[in-house]
Order: structure tokens, then sequence, then C-alpha cells
């Protein structure tokens, strides 16, 4: 069990996908996305969504993610963000999004 103090230091946010490519060094296929969150911040994320979301579609989706992990190296890319799905039995993600257009940047709590 974690605590509530546990889960204030983990900061979701709402941003919106501002450029997505394909990621071919990736181990697994991905993309790698550009995710506006307001205020001239743009972060970038590798996610493994090729299953189910063509990147043409993504851009201008809204999307949650974890913005504050250390960066992480992915073969020739750091991942800022962490890109929240639910990840089906077969691999699939699908994308965790709000149910209606709100402002970047805002937090999930």
């Amino acid at each position: 069990m974690i605590t509530w103090d546990d889960f204030e230091k983990v900061e979701i946010k709402v941003g919106t996908i501002i450029e997505a490519e394909e990621f071919p060094q990736a181990k697994n296929p991905a993309y790698k996305l550009k995710i506006d969150f307001g205020n001239s911040l743009i972060k970038k994320s590798s996610a493994q969504i090729t299953e189910l979301y063509k990147k043409d579609d993504l851009v201008g989706r809204q999307v949650i993610c974890v913005t504050n992990f250390a960066p992480k190296q992915i073969a020739n890319f750091v991942s800022e963000v962490l890109v929240l799905g639910v990840v089906l039995p077969d691999k699939e993600v699908v994308l965790l999004q709000p149910e209606r257009k709100v402002p970047e940047g805002y937090r999930i709590g």
C-alpha cells in the first residue's frame, strides 16, 4: 500500500500531442511523441501504441502523462514523460485521456 503522501509525489498531467513520428530504432514498435503541457513546456516520450493508433491520428489528441520521472534513454532517444494507457492482454495499449478537452498542463488528482 502507498500513502497519500506517496501519491502526491507523482505528477500526472494532461498534455496534447503536437508531433508523432516512427521510432524504428526502438526495440519494440513505438512512436516518438512531442507533447505540449502548456506555458511553452514541450516534453518528449516514446510510446508503444502502434497497434491501435496511427501517427497521423495522434496529433491533437490529449493524453495523461506522468511528468516527473527521471528521463529514460530508449535507443537513441530520451523519453521525458510516461504516457499512460491500459495495457491489454495482447500488449495493445489504449491511451488514457480526459473525457473532454481541458487546458494543457493541468494536474490529475
